[in-house]
């Protein structure tokens, strides 16, 4: 009797099971894992900021309004103080520490299931994005329902303090946020992140329709990843040396776990020559070195660059000779990765497209502002610990120039460096 011989099995059930490996249980997974790893940061950053020191039930709302600014959300601030005075507010940044974090691990968590694949399906893909997408949207909406609280400001001692005594009318200042608008923000980071991820990663599967353009893209997206990670790195490693030879202990780590990104894509951008205009006035402060706070604190509005940084300490200039040397590194790794058919002229090419998006996306998200004032009667702002302003915005359009104009010199250079490199699609004579 002939020993049966089992058939193959068809594609469809091999796609199949592809699918469910990476079905609801997996996505929610990764969306759990996402918004914890984020609380979690945000919440030690806070608590070493001294936001455990906020009256009682304010710490945990802090947390959840810092994790929606951290996805795109929008958070509201307001004011008032009875009929005596009113308050203004407002607030715009992005704690990058907890928007990194939160889109490592979704990244991760993505490509996880569809890594030794060498295709995949647009139709696989979409549903494997939009199963996290539907968690993604409850979890994030819990987060902005419960980023609202109000606070009473401390007006001191005085007559001020007098009158708000005797009128009842202590001024308040909270924060809620518009959660139609974070959700909108909120789906469009993570379907930034998602594509990026697909982008970034060699072992990631892609549509057939698409696999022309992963040998222009993929190199150039994956190397200015590795240029945006290798500047945080290198200030977590001064962060750290600062922390163990100067202390502030607390502080430091307030800065590693809320904003270290920040500072790290704006040394970055001045590098590159980028122009930043800020003010700083008032109790309000940037973590950033002394040199940039003394640029920054003037009657009127500055600019933050080589020139003015380096006019007040000239041993900034190190930060033009990081940026050349890192984005010459990344060229190299970008031709690297590339087909050896490509030229240095399209290796430029890519990426001064690459480098000048990246730059954009750095600036959009590194703007910082920030604004309190307390007016009595309608008249002005009174007291001056009690109003301020914190402005930096970059300028745009020549920062996307410079961007480019990096792009193509580097990446030209690179090319150079690498033709010894053996690469993928060279046979050996």
């Amino acid at each position: 009797m002939s020993p049966r011989i089992a058939p193959e099995r068809p594609v469809a059930a091999a796609s199949g099971r592809a699918v469910a490996r990476h079905g609801w249980p997996l996505a929610l997974a990764v969306v759990a894992a996402a918004i914890v790893a984020m609380v979690v940061v945000a919440a030690v950053g806070l608590w070493a900021a001294g936001a455990s020191d906020l009256p009682k039930g304010a710490f945990l709302p802090v947390v959840f309004a810092t994790v929606v600014t951290a996805v795109g959300g929008t958070v509201e601030l307001s004011g008032n103080a009875g009929d005596l005075a009113r308050t203004n507010a407002g607030l715009t940044v992005v704690p990058l520490s907890v928007t990194l974090v939160g889109a490592l691990v979704v990244a991760g968590g993505f490509l996880r299931p569809l890594r030794h694949r060498a295709v995949a399906g647009a139709r696989e893909l979409a549903g494997w994005a939009a199963r996290i997408a539907v968690l993604w949207l409850p979890a994030l909406t819990g987060l902005a329902l419960g980023a609202r609280h109000t606070f009473a400001v401390d007006v001191g001692s005085g007559v001020l303090s007098d009158l708000t005594d005797l009128l009842d009318a202590s001024p308040k200042v909270g924060f809620t946020t518009d959660v139609p608008l974070t959700v909108v923000f909120g789906l469009l980071w993570l379907a930034g992140i998602l594509l990026l991820a697909l982008l970034v990663s060699r072992w990631a599967p892609l549509p057939g329709r698409l696999l022309r353009f992963q040998a222009s893209v993929r190199p150039a997206a994956y190397a200015m990843v590795v240029l945006v990670l290798s500047y945080v790195a290198l200030a977590l490693v001064i962060a750290l040396v600062a922390m163990v030879t100067r202390g502030h202990v607390k502080e430091t780590l307030a800065v590693i776990l809320l904003g270290l990104p920040n500072l790290a894509w704006l040394a970055l951008t001045l590098g590159l020559g980028v122009t930043w205009n800020g003010r700083v006035d008032g109790p309000f402060g940037l973590p950033v070195p002394h040199v940039l706070a003394e640029v920054l604190r003037t009657p009127d509005i500055s600019a933050l660059n080589l020139r003015t940084i380096t006019a007040h300490d000239g041993r900034w200039w190190w930060l033009l000779c990081v940026a050349a040397v890192l984005l010459l590194a990344a060229a190299f790794l970008m031709a690297a990765r590339s087909p050896a058919r490509i030229r240095a002229w399209q290796h430029a090419v890519h990426l001064a497209i690459a480098l000048a998006l990246t730059v954009l996306t750095l600036c959009l998200i590194g703007r910082i502002s920030a604004h309190y004032g307390l007016s009595l009667l309608g008249i002005g702002d009174v007291g001056g610990n009690l109003s301020g302003e914190l402005l930096l915005k970059p300028e745009l359009w020549s920062a996307v120039g410079l961007g480019a104009l990096w792009g193509l010199v580097t990446g030209f250079l690179g090319a150079l460096l690498a033709g010894p490199v053996h690469r993928r699609g060279e046979v050996a004579a």
